[in-house]
């Protein structure tokens, strides 16, 4: 069980990446910078939420599998980032369309959807 869930944080960060390196690539070679600048900024910060929430959902199994209290898996830093994107993004508006700032911040939880399907899919598949 550990096993299928580090493949599947694996999975997801290895999503994550391709999806900042297609923007930068977007950014770099389009002449839509500002939109592109906007989905990086926005993706990179989810990014940020991602792995910090998937740290913090490990050490809280560990704390339930030990039976030591369980501390939360970060919703007010999750928010906080959040707020950090949107702020960037409404002070320097000449480099960030703010629409593709709160796109990329939405993208961890589109590429944890797609994760689940895409798994389920092939376990259903499978048997």
């Amino acid at each position: 069980m550990m096993n299928q869930y580090k493949q599947m944080i694996t999975r997801q960060r290895k999503w994550m990446f391709y999806l900042l390196a297609l923007f930068v690539l977007g950014w770099g070679f389009t002449p839509y910078t500002r939109i592109f600048l906007g989905l990086l900024l926005g993706t990179a910060l989810s990014f940020y939420s991602l792995w910090t929430m998937q740290r913090k959902i490990d050490r809280f199994g560990q704390a339930v599998a030990q039976e030591n209290r369980a501390t939360g898996i970060g919703t007010f830093t999750r928010l906080a980032t959040a707020a950090l994107a949107v702020i960037i993004a409404m002070r320097f508006e000449e480099q960030f369309h703010l629409m593709s700032v709160i796109l990329g911040l939405m993208t961890t939880y589109v590429v944890i959807m797609i994760d689940f399907a895409i798994s389920t899919y092939r376990t259903s598949k499978g048997k």
